[in-house]
């Protein structure tokens, strides 16, 4: 850390951003601090309602506060140095800046992962073992799933962050993106990376596939679970609980995917930029979203809050 605080002014780097100032990018620029907005009121909203009403205290939204603290984080880690850079034409991050945007930044996307893995699993012992569900998803074993999720994605954060910031960077130092984002800040660095990079590149497999597999193997039990029901109601109320988790992983593990596991001949900066904003963005945008407005009891929590908030104000 010492070295980092001894770097001088001339060791910033050039974020290149995403957006220029022609007409479709000042709409594009628009859109995106919209969704950043609904993002971050959502995920707040959520947060509230889950830990103000007794009736969510579950497992499912305590999993579910988790997420959206973690997607609060997320949007407030790259979103508002981009839009500073932006408005104010200065494109520049600090040496220590760009340190902690890299840590933060695979800290929760490594977290999140882990999470919607533990989520999958949650639904499962809910669907498939709901006399059982209070002791194997009990409020130790809860803390316990979250810290692990935590636990990894901090680990892995601070090592990356640690290793890259290490190294030397020589040249322009322009960053192709609009956030620290560590692929592409390694190809300015003066050294050979290759075999951080191989390591980094297994690492995302581990990280990103072990609770995708965690999720596939929970959903395929459910679906077994789903076909042995001889209740079609009790069928399709489950099947409801477990969509919107189904389309956050989708969207989630998709994007995720498409950044960390594609060939290095395949990576084309524009690209990564895009998907970059659909899962540092939208993804945060659409959880709260997804899980409030196909979810029965936040609604009710919600409406609640609102008739609570129409009776004070009365008085």
């Amino acid at each position: 850390m010492e070295i980092w605080l001894n770097q001088s002014s001339t060791d910033d780097f050039i974020l290149l951003g995403i957006f220029s100032h022609s007409p479709t990018d000042l709409v594009l620029f628009s859109v995106v601090m919209m969704v950043f907005t609904v993002a971050l009121c959502g995920n707040v909203l959520l947060l509230f309602l889950i830990y103000g009403d007794p009736q969510l205290h579950t497992p499912m939204y305590f999993f579910l506060s988790q997420l959206s603290l973690m997607d609060l984080i997320l949007v407030c880690t790259n979103v508002p140095k981009m839009v500073v850079n932006f408005l104010t034409g200065r494109k520049s991050i600090s040496f220590v800046g760009c340190g902690i945007q890299i840590g933060l930044f695979v800290c929760l996307v490594g977290s999140e992962g882990f999470l919607l893995g533990f989520m999958a699993y949650d639904r499962y012992v809910a669907i498939s073992h709901p006399l059982h569900y209070p002791v194997l998803m009990s409020q130790r074993v809860c803390l316990q799933i979250v810290g692990s999720s935590w636990a990894f994605g901090i680990i892995d954060g601070a090592i990356q962050m640690v290793v890259v910031m290490t190294f030397p960077y020589c040249g322009l130092r322009e960053v192709n993106h609009f956030f620290c984002e560590m692929l592409s800040l390694l190809k300015l660095a003066c050294i050979d990376t290759s075999i951080f990079e191989n390591v980094v590149y297994a690492c995302c497999v581990f990280m990103l596939f072990l609770p995708f597999s965690i999720t596939v193997a929970s959903y395929a039990f459910i679906l077994r679970a789903l076909l042995l029901m001889r209740s079609a109601q009790a069928g399709k109320k489950a099947l409801a609980t477990c969509s919107s988790h189904l389309t956050a992983v989708s969207l989630f593990y998709g994007a995720a995917m498409f950044i960390y596991l594609r060939p290095r001949r395949y990576r084309m900066p524009s690209h990564d930029k895009v998907v970059s904003i659909f899962y540092t963005v939208l993804t945060p945008m659409l959880n709260p979203l997804i899980y409030s407005l196909r979810n029965r009891d936040v609604m009710r929590a919600l409406r609640k809050g609102l008739d609570h908030c129409r009776i004070s104000s009365q008085h």
